[in-house]
């Protein structure tokens, strides 16, 4: 079979796989997405409506997510449009640690909307915006949110909703924590991401989820929201709107459905895709390799399929994993401190230690050596190598794989 999968902005890459080897294709599942999807949760929100909830505002502020994130906000502002003046608030991207968008990105969020927009635009820092600190969590992160989102007067976050590999899932309260807080308390909260229980699609006793849910506790301000679930296409599946954590729950029940998805058994080898936006550079496109391993064989073989556009991304992350050839010492190691960066780099870490992982990407090759993994310049090199070593491996592709969870099935 040809196997033609995703690759940067627009681009393919196209490799033969023998039938006899190839397991299945997977990603999200196909659901229906029905027209006008914003305007019907807008008129059915939980709690107060938008119109109720504006009334007398003086200074509204939107939360809307970095050029990182698929989040169709151009499209929910244009529903918006004809219910608010767009002008007559702030806009403020919720970067994370991240860097500031580009032209192009800020093109992808906003849309038209965007030279009208952009005088009301601000972008957080994490090290250099100003920020108000709310107190210390019970896991004890000091939580510093950006003065503008704690002083809004009325508060709005456009997210999306899908599994994360340690807050559980994005969406919701994740734009205000890490979103738009201090770098010093992401750092703190990321390094929670180091525990067992911080996983995907796992929210109760998740100490990142918790600490999340503990800044917005201390803020006691209502929070509108939009948040929608995406197909596999990147369409608006479902969106809920109004109250902020009810809104979420419901948007993760919508997330299982498209997202999270059973297998039979677990294989000999995994190719994931980490797709455009979510490749930017290696450090984000690590969510691909985190998801695979749960349809990976002990012993198994890893392909990573990203294009990296931008590099490694956290200089840490590539350090830590270029440590030592052995990634139970890296392991070791990350034990004794922690740096942002460092949750990743055990997050790789530790598939290393039972498999083997290659990438298909356009980063330098020496440096992908240092660090472990096995550069390969077309998927179908790759493919070739891994079939001379296991000429009967069976092979699953992931699409999408930052967003899609695999499990076994538990029958089987």
């Amino acid at each position: 079979m040809l196997l033609k999968l995703p690759y940067g902005e627009g681009g393919l890459l196209k490799a033969k796989v023998p039938n006899e080897n190839l397991a299945g294709i997977v990603g999200p599942h196909e659901v229906h997405c029905a027209p006008d999807e914003i305007e019907r949760a807008l008129s059915k929100p939980f709690g107060r409506a938008l119109d109720s909830f504006l009334k007398d505002a003086e200074d509204v502020v939107f939360l809307v997510n970095d050029g990182t994130r698929p989040t169709p906000t151009s499209k929910v502002l244009n529903v918006l449009a004809g219910h608010m003046d767009l002008k007559k608030a702030r806009y403020l991207i919720a970067t994370g640690a991240h860097r500031g968008p580009t032209e192009g990105e800020l093109k992808f969020i906003f849309g038209d909307h965007l030279d009208e927009l952009r005088n009301q635009i601000v972008v957080h820092d994490a090290r250099r915006s100003n920020c108000v600190h709310l107190g210390v969590s019970k896991n004890g992160t000091e939580m510093d949110v950006n003065e503008i989102a704690v002083n809004a007067d009325r508060l709005i976050i456009i997210t999306s909703v899908e599994p994360h590999y340690f807050a559980g899932y994005t969406g919701g309260r994740k734009s205000f924590l890490p979103g738009v807080a201090s770098f010093r308390t992401i750092e703190q909260n990321h390094r929670l991401a180091m525990r067992p229980e911080a996983q995907t699609l796992v929210l109760e006793g998740n100490p990142v989820h918790e600490d999340m849910m503990d800044a917005l506790s201390v803020v006691k301000k209502e929070i509108f929201s939009i948040q929608v679930v995406l197909d596999r296409h990147q369409r608006i599946y479902k969106a809920a709107a109004g109250d902020l954590h009810k809104a979420f729950r419901q948007a993760v029940e919508w997330a299982d459905e498209v997202f999270s998805i059973t297998i039979k058994q677990r294989y000999d080898a995994v190719i994931t895709v980490a797709p455009y936006p979510m490749d930017v550079d290696l450090y984000q496109s690590q969510k691909a390799i985190d998801n695979a391993k749960w349809a990976l064989k002990d012993g198994g073989t890893l392909i990573l399929v990203a294009k990296c556009r931008e590099g490694m991304g956290e200089e840490t992350f590539a350090k830590q994993l270029s440590f030592s050839p052995d990634k139970r010492k890296v392991l070791k190691n990350l034990e004794k401190e922690y740096k942002l960066g460092y949750h990743k780099a055990a997050k790789v870490a530790e598939v290393m230690c039972s498999a083997d992982l290659w990438a298909v990407t356009a980063l330098g090759p020496d440096k992908l050596r240092e660090m472990g993994i096995v550069p390969y310049g077309t998927l179908q090199e790759a493919v070739d190598s891994l079939l001379r070593e296991k000429p009967k491996a069976q092979v699953l592709v992931l699409l999408d794989g930052s967003v899609t969870v695999p499990k076994v099935r538990e029958d089987e």
